[in-house]
């Protein structure tokens, strides 16, 4: 089974400049990059953004001076198929959360672009935020750094404040 992530397209949700609005995004922009279940990298990356999510999930709630554009990435399985999406906003429930789904759907078909989807915490695969202009978290976006080329990650890193 394989798994899909996206990159580009969420990033410019959750850091371009004004408030997100999946609407406002050319789909067109959107970066799709796919990963076997089993990828060692990926699964560290996740394993590493679950084991802070905590802490990421207190500061979204309540947010620093400097720190804006709070985003989870969230697995949506259509049968068989896994793909994974940001979500921005978000917020927690009764029984999880609920956001908007800022990616376009390429593999799975029970979402769209745009949708409230609601989701629990067994579902989440990475978190990320901006601070001060630098990325924080987005653990999985630097894994897939290594199936970008060269010029995409050098635009990621400059234009959205990556460091990895």
């Amino acid at each position: 089974m394989k798994f899909v992530f996206r990159t580009i397209i969420s990033l410019m949700l959750a850091l371009g400049p004004g408030s997100a609005c999946a609407q406002d995004v050319d789909p067109g922009d959107d970066k799709t990059i796919i990963f076997t279940k089993d990828d060692p990298e990926m699964a560290a990356a996740t394993a590493q953004a679950l084991t802070s999510l905590d802490e990421f999930l207190a500061l979204a709630e309540a947010p620093p001076s400097g720190t804006e554009r709070f985003k989870l990435k969230v697995k949506v399985r259509d049968g068989n198929v896994t793909e994974h999406f940001s979500v921005i906003p978000f917020r927690r429930t009764e029984t999880g959360f609920v956001g908007i789904l800022a990616n376009q759907p390429e593999q799975v078909r029970n979402v769209v672009l745009g949708q409230n989807i609601e989701f629990t915490r067994d579902d989440i695969s990475d978190w990320g935020y901006t601070r001060d202009g630098r990325q924080v978290g987005s653990f999985t976006v630097c894994v897939m750094f290594k199936k970008m080329s060269k010029e995409e990650v050098d635009t990621m890193r400059d234009k959205y404040g990556f460091d990895c």
